[in-house]
C-alpha cells in the first residue's frame, strides 16, 4: 500500500462501526498495526475484545457513557478534547496503517469539539496511513475532505419491532 486513503462511513444505517472494524481485522491479518479510537463509548461492547484475538489492533474507548438521550456534560467534552488528542498522537506516530476515528462524527454533532479541529488533526496524517471515520450525521467538510464516502441507509430495523441490542450480534 502506498498511499493511504480517508474513509467516511455515515448514515442512519447499522453497520458503521462493523464496516470499519471488518478493514481492522484485515488489515491486522496483513501483519500490521491498527488503532481503533472509540468516542462516546465507555461501555464495554463485544468488538472492545478484539485485542485478546488480533494484538495488533488497540482499541481505546475515549467517553464516560454514552450521552445520546443527555445534555453533554463538561467531563463528556473535556473527553472528547482529550480524545481528540490522542488520536492526533496515533496518527501521526506513523505506528498504525490504520487508525479509526469511530464514532466521531456523534462527538461532531454533539458540538464536543469543532470539525476544523479534526481536519486539522486529518491533515497531519502520513501519506501511508489508512483513516476510517464513523458516525452519523457527518459535515459536508469531512465529507469533501475524503476520499471514499459511504452511507448506511436504514430500510427496516428490528429494533422498531421492541428487540434491543443482542450481544454478538448488535453489540
Amino acid at each position: 500500500m502506498d498511499k493511504g486513503y480517508i474513509h467516511v462511513y455515515t448514515g442512519d444505517g447499522k453497520g458503521k462501526t462493523t464496516a470499519a472494524f471488518g478493514v481492522a481485522i484485515r488489515t491486522a491479518l496483513q501483519g500490521k498495526q491498527v488503532f481503533i479510537g472509540q468516542f462516546i463509548k465507555g461501555m464495554k461492547y463485544s468488538e472492545t475484545g478484539i485485542s485478546q484475538v488480533l494484538p495488533q489492533i488497540e482499541i481505546e474507548q475515549l467517553g464516560e457513557t454514552c450521552f445520546i438521550e443527555r445534555v453533554p456534560k463538561q467531563e463528556d467534552i473535556d473527553m472528547a478534547v482529550e480524545g481528540l488528542k490522542l488520536m492526533r498522537e496515533k496518527l501521526v506516530s506513523g505506528r498504525y496503517s490504520l487508525v479509526i476515528f469511530d464514532e466521531i462524527t456523534i462527538a461532531l454533532y454533539y458540538q464536543l469539539f469543532n470539525v476544523e479541529d479534526l481536519i486539522s488533526v486529518l491533515n497531519e496524517k502520513p501519506y501511508e496511513t489508512e483513516v476510517i471515520i464513523t458516525g452519523r450525521y457527518c459535515p459536508e467538510p469531512l465529507i469533501d475532505l475524503a476520499d471514499l464516502v459511504t452511507e448506511m441507509k436504514e430500510i427496516k430495523h428490528y429494533y422498531h419491532q421492541g428487540v434491543l441490542s443482542r450481544p454478538g450480534i448488535d453489540c
